[in-house]
């Protein structure tokens, strides 16, 4: 073949790293940053942990975490500590809430680009960050306060400290895996050194190179991990110590174990089993599981076929190349026979190496959660690894790398095309069902209040994340025309446009159109997802808290602080941080007041907990109440303040009465 021969037939070369990352900041801008000012904090977990990083601020404490006065000591306090410091530089609002969140994302972008690049190429290097910004998954569990991906970030930190230290034979660079690991363990939880563990010492095993273990620096390493991660463990283990004579896994009223056993056996050792006191959790489906993968990867996920296809050709290479010493090991020995290595070997070899370690975490946290308790975001950590394997498989079959890790023979782009065109079949029947859907809307009246045109239908009792998703109705749709045109235009032209090019040999092209449709898309469901504002937040009636009452009143929720945690958050500073009552049994017995029981268990609780009778008496005497109940405790409230209920504000399924009428 001629050199002009060559040339016609190379894939077209991959942008620079400066043009990558306009590109990656472009899309991070529109789909992460820009998100980060609406909506406002939502209610349950979001503004329960923004509450957390409030008292940090109002107290000082940064060791025993509290929400409403009460103990919250069943999570690590990394993230707590990263939402306090976004706080002391830009305020108490949503936008430095979900900042940690936001940065830690672009984290991820950096290190999968960086990680995908050394391993598969540029190309590999543009696919996986591309991949970590417009995957659903990533996207959708970064709206709230949950520490899923700063675990992430920082777990993969040490599996790429603990690769190259080993590749590059540089011992140093061991401290920063341990480094990571410590911070991992204080943003989760004792399930971060297992995920890490579970990928890593398989890893060793099978490569060999276990016998290097030295090199991982393991006593001063650990010294290292000990220094990081020990003081807040038995800094708070001691200032929460056993309160009187707790029996079994039950706390009763000044009869309540400590940090040590709450957070160690309760949070984890019975978690995983499914016995935690309180049961406030559930699992997903055996079948659910699995699949939900498929979307949170989503569209990269639809060249998941084509991963396998060239893991299925470079088999009979896995353990022969895994094998094989690390690469600048390798090549001081070669030189020092006076040979010369071959670049490209040494990339096959640690190409190989990564595809395995990050093969085998994956599959160990996978394996891990399906037979555990799980959310929908629990497997977050695994998401980055996957999209790196996906990546370096799609960009070794555009460049007609061989097998794209070290077949002997190409895989087919037919396996690229076939899932462009998938998309471009989903893209239009998605458009068509959101093209349906407007038309038949198109008489139905805006309604900014959504959560007005909602079902109720509870499934899985509201306890999984996504639960919400299945009250949408179709007059609700009247409330999403915007971004149901912007996603139906989106889907219905892209990925047709990115299958044309791929058609005509665009590869490149091809697999940025597929990112730039899916962060439009992801646009356009953030916009969506505000417009759920009044039913998934509470601001509206903090807000007119503020503006009708006085600090020196009482606010007051018939249910869960969890309910109207937002109001809690917006109104603390108007309250000058008076903690809301809970018309709730304090230490409940039967899993009430799930959030805050076994803090409400210790002696010196704030007496922020009432009786029915309690508050039937503190109503209408003093300063002015307020009172807020879901639809399911309205019925209650009304039977037993009958009469002397003034209905304030309805929102959603959200009432607010107060005491007496407003001037």
């Amino acid at each position: 073949m001629t050199n002009e021969e060559t040339k016609r037939n190379r894939p077209k070369s991959t942008p620079s790293a400066l043009a990558t990352w306009l590109l990656f900041a472009a899309i991070f801008a529109a789909v992460q940053f820009a998100s980060l000012f609406t909506p406002p904090l939502l209610d349950d977990v979001d503004a329960s942990h923004a509450q957390t990083a409030q008292h940090i601020i109002d107290s000082g404490d940064w060791i025993t975490t509290k929400t409403n006065g009460i103990r919250y000591i069943e999570k690590p306090p990394l993230p707590f500590w990263l939402v306090t410091i976004s706080y002391r530089v830009a305020g108490e609002n949503a936008f430095a809430t979900h900042l940690p969140n936001a940065l830690a994302i672009l984290g991820l972008t950096w290190l999968c680009w960086l990680w995908a690049r050394r391993a598969w190429g540029p190309r590999a290097g543009l696919y996986a960050g591309l991949g970590v910004l417009t995957s659903i998954g990533p996207f959708l569990f970064t709206r709230f306060i949950i520490p899923e991906s700063i675990l992430s970030l920082f777990l993969l930190i040490a599996l790429y400290s603990f690769i190259t230290s080993l590749e590059d034979s540089k011992p140093l660079r061991s401290y920063w895996m341990w480094a990571a690991l410590a911070l991992a363990l204080l943003t989760k939880g004792l399930i971060a050194p297992v995920f890490f563990l579970g990928g890593a010492v398989p890893y060793l095993l099978l490569s060999g190179q276990w016998r290097r273990w030295r090199s991982l620096k393991p006593v001063s390493g650990l010294l290292l991990f000990l220094a990081i991660a020990a003081p807040w463990h038995i800094l708070v283990g001691l200032a929460n110590p056993d309160q009187g004579h707790p029996v079994g896994n039950h706390p009763t009223i000044g009869n309540v174990h400590g940090f040590w056993y709450f957070y160690f056996i309760n949070e984890h050792v019975l978690r995983f089993f499914g016995r935690r006191y309180p049961h406030d959790y559930n699992k997903l489906p055996f079948a659910a599981y699995w699949l939900l993968h498929v979307v949170w990867l989503f569209p990269w996920s639809l060249f998941l076929p084509a991963l396998l296809a060239v893991a299925w050709k470079t088999r009979r290479g896995w353990l022969h190349r895994l094998r094989r010493g690390s690469g600048q090991a390798v090549q001081l020995e070669v030189s020092a026979a006076g040979n010369q290595v071959d670049n490209a070997v040494l990339q096959q070899n640690f190409r190989m190496r990564t595809a395995w370690l990050l093969s085998l975490f994956s599959a160990s946290t996978l394996l891990f959660f399906s037979i555990s308790t799980n959310q929908e975001y629990y497997t977050f950590p695994v998401w980055p690894p996957l999209l790196m394997l996906i990546a370096g498989a799609m960009a070794g079959i555009e460049e007609n790398r061989e097998g794209a890790v070290d077949s002997p023979l190409p895989v087919s782009r037919a396996w690229l095309s076939d899932a462009q065109a998938a998309f471009t079949v989903i893209g239009v029947l998605v458009a068509a069902a959101l093209g349906w859907g407007l038309w038949d809307s198109r008489n139905l009246p805006f309604v900014p209040d959504i959560g007005t045109l909602l079902a109720h239908r509870a499934v899985a009792g509201y306890t999984l994340s996504m639960s919400h998703f299945f009250d949408l109705t179709g007059p609700s749709f009247a409330a999403l025309r915007l971004p149901a045109v912007i996603a139906g235009v989106a889907l219905l032209v892209g990925p047709a446009a990115g299958w044309f090019l791929r058609l005509r040999g665009r590869h490149l092209a091809a697999t940025i159109s597929i990112a730039l449709t899916s962060a439009v898309f992801l646009v356009a469901a953030h916009i969506a997802f505000a417009r759920f504002q009044p039913m998934l937040s509470s601001k509206q009636m903090a807000d007119t808290i503020i503006q009708k009452g006085s600090p020196a009143d009482t606010f007051i929720i018939l249910g869960e602080q969890s309910d109207a945690s937002s109001v809690i958050f917006y109104t603390h500073n108007f309250f000058h941080g008076k903690p809301a009552l809970l018309v709730l049994p304090r230490c409940g017995q039967h899993g009430e007041g799930s959030t805050l029981l076994w803090g409400s268990c210790y002696p010196d609780a704030p007496d922020i907990f009432i009786s029915n009778d309690r508050l039937s008496n503190m109503w209408g005497i003093g300063e002015r109440k307020w009172l807020f109940a879901q639809d399911t405790n309205q019925s209650k409230a009304e039977h037993l303040l009958a009469g002397r209920l003034y209905l304030v504000q309805t929102i959603a399924d959200k009432d607010l009465w107060t005491d007496r009428p407003l001037n």
